[in-house]
């Protein structure tokens, strides 16, 4: 009843989600000092039967928050037909490519190989003095899951994108939220070469972007961005000079960097039809990356040629 006095704007499944992990971090502070986990799911997913002893094994560990895998329910799926099926092996491929080319480009100790690059609120978990200091989750109608990961790791907590936290989900096509996960599928499933997320650009252009993350965060974290920057390909030294002299976070120098920097910003979302090619790349280039820093056997002239096919000019 409470519900539908509320504003059409605020009924949707990312205003439902605020409301009840406002009230269970509210619960939370009248029983334990800032000490709390706050965990949330869909109404349309099954967890795990490990779902919460991993996640809180991953807590241990020292991490903020806990992304979990999201799999699709495999019946659900199937009976989707051949086309949405093998668009779905696709994707998952090559998300798997990604993961694994940002884990060795711009390696966090608290996430590392193996991972995902999914924030879902289907398996979403975050302290209460994390979810507390950034003012509890995003209000906004969709995308609220990826926006609260995106504020942690903005404001210094460690969010972990675990392989061990896994719930399945449903395939359905009908949703609360317009724009949402239920609308894309139905997309998809109308029109199979429909355009994929934004996560899965280019292989080329991902790892360009790895590696220019990789290295800002590395001159950040060491203080030595003034006296080393002109060395760093694709960085714009006369903005990320200002930026860190205002003391901005890293996500913030990362963003305006993306802005100047032509050659770092995305370009129109992949359709599965490219998806093969780009798994090809990518498996190319982690073959590179996964070699030892000074194997014996890759020769400078090989390592030079490898190191300009990896880091096109920007």
């Amino acid at each position: 009843m409470v519900e539908e006095r509320l504003p059409p704007e605020r009924q949707s499944a990312g205003w439902a989600r605020k409301r009840a992990m406002d009230l269970a971090a509210a619960e939370l502070r009248g029983r334990v000092d800032e000490g709390g986990i706050i965990l949330t799911t869909d109404a349309d997913s099954c967890v795990a039967p490990t779902w919460f002893a991993a996640a809180v094994r991953e807590f241990a560990k020292g991490v903020d928050c806990v992304a979990g895998y999201i799999d699709a329910d495999p019946v659900e799926l199937v009976n989707l037909g051949s086309a949405f099926l093998q668009r779905g092996r696709l994707e998952d491929t090559y998300l798997r490519l990604l993961a694994e080319i940002y884990a060795r480009c711009d390696p966090r100790p608290h996430d590392p190989w193996p991972n995902h690059r999914v924030s879902s609120g289907a398996s979403l978990a975050v302290t209460l003095a994390a979810y507390t200091a950034i003012g509890g989750l995003p209000p906004q109608p969709v995308g609220e899951d990826a926006a609260l990961t995106r504020e942690l790791d903005r404001a210094g907590f460690k969010v972990r994108h675990s392989m061990a936290v896994s719930v399945s989900t449903s395939c359905r096509f009908d949703g609360r939220a317009q724009g949402g996960a239920a609308d894309t599928m139905r997309l998809r499933h109308a029109i199979p070469d429909s355009p994929c997320d934004d996560d899965l650009e280019p292989a080329l252009l991902a790892t360009r972007r790895a590696i220019c993350r990789g290295r800002l965060r590395k001159l950040v974290q060491e203080n030595s961005l003034f006296d080393r920057l002109p060395a760093a390909p694709g960085l714009p030294y006369a903005t990320t000079k200002w930026l860190t002299r205002q003391g901005s976070r890293f996500e913030d120098i990362w963003q305006q960097v993306c802005r100047e920097s032509p050659g770092l910003q995305r370009g129109a979302p992949l359709r599965p039809s490219e998806l093969p090619r780009q798994i090809a790349l990518a498996t190319m280039i982690l073959r590179q990356l996964r070699l030892p820093a000074m194997s014996p056997k890759v020769f400078p002239a090989d390592r030079r040629r490898c190191s300009e096919s990896l880091e096109p000019a920007v």
